[in-house]
């Protein structure tokens, strides 16, 4: 069975909980479900990794599970959102211009699913 990652782009939470939960449920049955944080959705991890923030719970269940591949290190300079990145320790990737590469995924065998 393939692996999935997830490059998650829209900043919007309502969408990301879509990401973080199909993550987890994928992770659970052996099917991969990581995630690379893409555009808009890099400036969701310092809101996320506050306590009282409703997608707390899930943003750390999947941080404790390393399903986080990394953040694009352009969008993220670009957004502001490197000094949060770094606080939780999520990688900055970027090995195409400043930009996750999707075809490096899959040559590795990954389906890419794109939120």
């Amino acid at each position: 069975m393939k692996n999935t990652v997830f490059f998650a782009f829209r900043g919007d939470p309502l969408c990301f909980i879509h990401v973080l939960l199909n993550s987890l449920d994928m992770d659970g049955k052996n099917m991969g479900g990581k995630i690379v944080l893409e555009g808009e959705s890099v400036t969701l991890v310092n809101e996320m990794a506050k306590s009282d923030h409703f997608l707390n719970q899930l943003y750390t269940k999947v941080k404790d599970r390393n399903l986080i591949i990394g953040a694009c290190k352009a969008c993220s300079l670009k957004l502001g959102a490197v000094q949060a990145l770094e606080a939780e320790n999520i990688a900055l990737i970027g090995e195409m211009s400043g930009h996750p590469s999707m075809a490096d995924y899959i040559s590795q065998g990954y389906n890419v699913i794109t939120f």
